[in-house]
């Protein structure tokens, strides 16, 4: 997470050095000298900066920066950083080297990731703990899944190992969505086996028309692994749109191969835990 504030930032300035150099040194069209000088009068007051409009840029730069040092438990010293940042562009001496920095922030990192993996699965455990109780909420593994019917389905049911195809809403439990059938272009067939367990187990047994809400613990999902962030509890909002769709859904899987890395909700590489009933 670190890292890759820094790579936004450090990615920005590039884009911006390279952008300036690239106006600076771009090769002009032939033409006649009138127009030529005409042109090159434009070009110059075209690039013209005022004061008011850079400092709205080193603000909108600095705020860049100050929003990307939002991370989970990690409080970042803003004095010190603002000090850095103001010694460095007056040209001092480093704090310290650039090796030392990255080993610095790798320990940095390596806490906060340890920190949060176990503020998330306590959240989650308490979190299931509550919703265990709310009225309307079935419990499929003690501490571990639950749902809600939002709407009955009067379809036929979706089996163990099948491929239904539905729609879907995946959040965490600030309501931050993750993932949807409306990001990837409308309904999805999902098969069972190749997804977490938590979904799988908790969508087998609903009907065509049916919405459910299913609540994942992260030993259901994806645990410390995967995309993201370390043992998040996961909230699906799932219709079924048909409860098998394996024929069509084959041909879809095998179109969109490519993809699969980026489809949340399949599971990671070396943690297949797809439901077996």
């Amino acid at each position: 997470m670190l890292k890759k504030a820094r790579d936004l930032i450090l990615g920005l300035s590039a884009v911006l050095a390279c952008s300036t150099l690239s106006a600076q040194t771009a090769a002009p069209a032939t033409t006649s000298p009138e127009v030529k000088s005409n042109a090159s009068k434009s070009a110059v007051q075209s690039n013209e900066i005022s004061k008011e409009d850079l400092k709205k840029a080193s603000e909108a730069f600095g705020h860049f920066i100050g929003r990307n040092l939002k991370t989970p438990a990690i409080q970042f010293d803003i004095d010190a950083i603002i000090q850095g940042i103001r010694e460095g562009a007056a040209g001092k001496p480093a704090p310290m080297s650039d090796k030392d920095y990255e080993r610095l922030m790798s320990r940095v990192q390596e806490h906060a990731i340890t920190v949060l993996t176990k503020e998330n699965l306590n959240a989650a455990n308490e979190f299931l703990e509550k919703n265990a109780k709310e009225a309307g909420v079935v419990v499929v593994q003690p501490g571990k899944l639950e749902y809600k019917i939002l709407k009955p389905g009067t379809g036929p049911t979706v089996e163990a190992h099948s491929s239904p195809k539905i729609n879907y809403v995946g959040e965490f439990i600030d309501g931050t969505a993750f993932g949807s059938s409306e990001d990837a272009g409308g309904p999805v067939t999902i098969p069972l086996d190749q997804t977490i367990q938590g979904f799988s187990l908790g969508i087998a047994g609903m009907k065509e028309g049916e919405k459910r809400r299913l609540f994942v613990h992260p030993d259901l999902g994806y645990g410390t692994s995967g995309h993201l962030p370390p043992n998040s509890l996961l909230i699906f909002d799932i219709e079924v749109v048909k409860a098998d769709n394996s024929n069509q859904g084959q041909q879809h899987h095998d179109e969109d191969s490519d993809d699969d890395d980026d489809d949340l909700m399949h599971l990671s590489p070396g943690n297949n835990k797809g439901a077996k009933r």
